[in-house]
C-alpha cells in the first residue's frame, strides 16, 4: 500500500485509535479494583476522623475494625431495617423523598464511650457537599465532624474541610431544651442564634456555609426519630 496515500494515513489512524482505546480501556479495568479500595480506605479514615481517631491508609482498616461495633440502617420512623449502611448512597437516598429515606448509622467504642456517627449529603456553591458527623450517646451532643466537598472554592467554601472549621462543631446540640430539633446554624456575621446551636460561617462562603447549615438540618431531621429512640 501506497504510504503516501490518503487510504494508509486514515488505516494507520483508525488503528492506531482501535489500539490506544483498547490499551486505555484495560488500564481502567486492572485499575479499578484499587480505585475502589482506596475509596473505601478514605471512606473508613472519615467515619474514624468524626470519632476524633487519626488514621493513615496503612491502618485505617485495622483501627476501623477495632472501632466500629456496629453498622446498620434506619428509616426516618427511627427503625432499624435491610441494608449495608457501609454502601448506602445518600444522594439517592434524598432522591427517594423523605418517607423512603434509608440512612446509615455507625456505631463507634471509643475511650469516651459509644459514639454513633451519623453520614450527610448536601449541596454547596458548586457542587456536592458531605461529612459525617458523630454524637455522644446522649443523641444530642456533638462530638466530632468532618465536612468534605468536590468543587469548593480555595480558601472561601472549601474551608469547610479545615480542622479548624470542623473543631466548632464539638460540643454543639442538635434539639433545644423543649427537644425541638434545632440542627445547628451556620452563622454570618451579626446573625443571632443560641450559642449551643451556632458556629461561625466561612467568611466569603456564606452560599457554601448555608448549604451546609441546609445539609445538616434536612439529614438530621432524618435521623431524628432515631435519636429520640435511642437518647439516653
Amino acid at each position: 500500500m501506497n504510504r503516501n496515500s490518503n487510504t494508509y494515513t486514515f488505516l494507520y489512524a483508525a488503528i492506531m485509535v482501535i489500539v490506544v482505546a483498547a490499551v486505555l480501556a484495560s488500564v481502567a479495568i486492572a485499575l479499578k479494583p484499587a480505585q475502589k479500595k482506596n475509596v473505601e480506605i478514605e471512606k473508613k479514615q472519615n467515619i474514624l476522623a468524626s470519632v476524633n481517631i487519626e488514621s493513615t491508609a496503612a491502618n485505617a482498616e485495622d483501627i476501623y475494625k477495632k472501632t466500629v461495633v456496629a453498622e446498620y440502617v434506619v428509616n426516618t420512623k427511627g427503625e432499624k431495617v435491610d441494608g449495608n449502611a457501609f454502601t448506602n448512597n445518600l444522594k439517592q437516598q434524598r432522591a427517594a423523598g423523605f418517607d423512603k429515606m434509608l440512612l446509615p448509622v455507625f456505631e463507634c467504642k471509643t475511650n469516651d464511650g459509644i459514639k454513633y456517627v451519623l453520614p450527610v449529603y448536601g449541596a454547596g456553591l458548586w457542587g456536592p457537599i458531605w461529612g459525617y458527623v458523630s454524637v455522644n450517646d446522649d443523641m444530642n451532643t456533638i462530638y466530632g465532624a468532618i465536612f468534605d466537598h468536590e468543587g469548593e472554592t480555595p480558601g472561601l467554601g472549601a474551608e469547610i474541610a479545615t480542622k479548624e472549621f470542623q473543631e466548632q462543631f464539638k460540643g454543639k446540640t442538635l434539639f433545644d431544651e423543649s427537644d425541638k430539633m434545632t440542627s445547628i446554624v451556620v452563622a454570618k456575621v451579626g446573625e443571632v442564634a443560641p450559642e449551643e446551636h451556632k458556629v461561625d460561617a466561612i467568611s466569603g462562603g456564606t452560599i457554601t456555609s448555608k448549604g451546609l447549615e441546609k445539609m445538616l438540618k434536612d439529614d438530621f431531621t432524618g435521623y431524628e426519630a432515631f435519636l429520640n429512640k435511642n437518647k439516653k
